[in-house]
């Protein structure tokens, strides 16, 4: 009984400990590592609203003539 309970309690002491090494290594991004991220993050955006808008543009249209607005 006092080995399964001695086990539950390594779980989070293994989880903060895991967690503590792995902040401690984290960086914070420099200037052209941020300006990188930052660029890959607007092309996705740019791109998620160029098909959006041709769905929005193209496709609820002509679904709306071939099933006819009920």
């Amino acid at each position: 009984m006092s080995d399964s309970v001695q086990q539950l309690a390594e779980i989070p002491r293994q989880f903060i400990k895991e967690g503590t090494l792995f902040i401690n290594r984290c960086t914070k991004p420099d200037r052209r590592e941020f300006i990188k991220i930052s660029q890959a993050v607007g092309i996705g955006f740019l791109v998620m609203g160029v098909i959006g808008f041709g769905v929005k543009l193209i496709h609820i249209p002509v679904n709306n003539i071939l099933v006819g607005a009920a």
